[in-house]
């Protein structure tokens, strides 16, 4: 389903532990591993925010289930919006001395702020539309949608 981000992936990759941003990334991740072809460890995070908000400060959840230190990570996300929910991320996990930590998204929304860390993505939207759907969420509804929409308010 996206080749592309799995292709990449599967040629740097060896084993990794799959980070998946919940809710938002469940569907997503659900895909993108079935396309993997090397071990993977999974696990998941939460950081509630508000799209598009560059300073969200909510508590981020994390259980470390599973031990990333010095193994590598990949963080799986619906969509990064502003990129300051995922820099958050990104720093915390950090934290607990992964060997790497590498992104991954379905949309990449233009105008986000720099992420210090490499990234693969699906799509770069021209704009910074609102979509929903397949995780993406408007006021916590639309997730399910089996596809991903503009949503006109």
């Amino acid at each position: 389903m996206f080749p592309s981000i799995a292709n990449r992936l599967n040629r740097r990759y060896r084993s990794a532990v799959i980070l998946t941003v919940v809710p938002g990334g469940i569907l997503f991740t659900a895909d993108l591993v079935r396309q993997l072809d090397f071990e993977i460890e999974m696990d998941g995070i939460s950081c509630p925010h508000t799209p598009g908000d560059r300073h969200n400060n909510s508590n981020i959840s994390y259980q470390q289930n599973i031990t990333v230190s010095n193994k590598d990570v990949i963080i799986v996300d619906d969509a990064i919006e502003s990129g300051g929910t995922m820099s958050r991320l990104v720093a915390h996990i950090a934290e607990y001395f992964p060997a790497s930590i590498a992104v991954a998204t379905l949309f990449v929304k233009p105008h986000r702020i720099a992420i210090p860390t490499e990234q693969y993505y699906a799509y770069e939207t021209a704009t910074d539309e609102l979509l929903v759907g397949y995780g993406l969420p408007w006021q916590n509804k639309f997730r399910n949608l089996p596809c991903v929409k503009r949503l006109i308010k």
